[in-house]
């Protein structure tokens, strides 16, 4: 089955506990922290749990940044990416009016695949059905961030016509991250 992205659901649920009990997590801010928060909402509300991964008007909870601050939530939204199984996920946030992002936001499109997924090419293919939607909201372009020893993901932003714009570190925000070197890629979308 191809690679396609899909609305997070009660049907793929399981799997997706599953790969966060496994260690796998959507985010690689907080990890640890995010991967508990998740099982403990999955656990007590499951339905709460998927709606909340869509919300294109930021109505959510502030979000906790890895040195334990809170930021307003910007809006959002998560798909999941499925060969008919849970593969990974990848989700887009924006600031509603500019292509910018708050300094605490590090890019507008992040994305993970579980192991046993990886190496097969869905991380391309999950950006690249992406970006389309990124098109629709009005961005001009989309950045994306990664660690410079993360070639996987360097690989797949240049697939989809990332161009690094520049290295930077991390602000103390990120906590144990803090000063840790970083790209960023940028994607132009034409409009």
């Amino acid at each position: 089955m191809p690679v396609r992205l899909v609305v997070p659901s009660l049907r793929l649920l399981p799997e997706y506990t599953a790969a966060l009990k496994s260690g796998w997590s959507s985010t690689t801010n907080r990890t640890v922290e995010n991967t508990r928060e998740e099982l403990q909402q999955i656990d007590e509300d499951p339905c709460s749990f998927i709606a909340s991964l869509d919300d294109p008007e930021a109505r959510g909870a502030p979000i906790a940044l890895p040195d334990g601050s809170f930021m307003p939530r910007l809006p959002g939204y998560r798909r999941w990416i499925s060969d008919g199984d849970f593969c990974g996920s990848i989700n887009i946030r924006w600031q509603p009016g500019t292509s910018s992002l708050p300094p605490h936001v590090l890019g507008h499109i992040g994305y993970g695949i579980v192991p046993s997924k990886r190496g097969r090419g869905y991380a391309a293919r999950a950006l690249a059905l992406l970006l389309p939607e990124a098109k629709k909201i009005g961005l001009p372009y989309v950045e994306l961030t990664t660690e410079p020893e993360n070639i996987a993901s360097q690989k797949t932003i240049l697939s989809c016509g990332g161009i690094l714009i520049e290295r930077f570190k991390k602000d103390k925000a990120y906590g144990d991250a803090e000063g840790s070197e970083t790209l960023r890629y940028r994607i132009e979308l034409s409009l």
